[in-house]
């Protein structure tokens, strides 16, 4: 039942068994959840975001157990962490969730400094959630200036 309960949350609702492309499809499953929250405030927002960081990196760390590998592809959770921390604060539109769903998926590929590092250093749930929120945290900086800008 463990077992079930860990796989079911670091899939991300079986979005990590998506044939093709489920980091994407995590990210989307992100979005939605961003889109609910948007309305909780700061202290809302922050407090749920900072669980489900500490729920993606424990879960996220029992599956590459489970499935024996140091990041497995199934492993979805960390993109919806890190797309999380790239919306806080954001306001909810079609037009920013569009920018932010597709600058993320940019940076999530990319892994710019310090996530590349991250990535390549850092072990079990740490390291497969953490250079995501880094690429989520760079996401979110970038479309706070823009909205003050534009």
């Amino acid at each position: 039942m463990k077992k079930a309960i860990i796989l079911f949350i670091a899939t991300a609702t079986y979005t990590g068994y998506t044939p093709k492309a489920p980091g994407t499809v995590g990210t989307l499953w992100g979005v939605v959840i961003a889109y609910f929250i948007s309305g909780f405030g700061i202290t809302g927002q922050a407090l749920f975001i900072l669980g489900i960081l500490a729920l993606s990196i424990y879960t996220a760390g029992e599956a590459a157990k489970i499935f024996n590998q140091k990041d497995p592809a199934r492993v979805t959770i960390d993109e919806v962490s890190g797309v999380l921390f790239a919306f806080f604060l954001v306001p909810f539109t079609p037009v920013n969730a569009i920018f932010v769903f597709l600058l993320f998926r940019i940076f999530d590929i990319l892994k710019p400094w310090p996530a590349c590092k991250i990535d390549k250093e850092m072990k079990g749930g740490a390291g497969i959630v953490l250079d995501d929120v880094a690429s989520g945290i760079y996401v979110n900086i970038i479309a706070h200036i823009l909205l003050r800008v534009l």
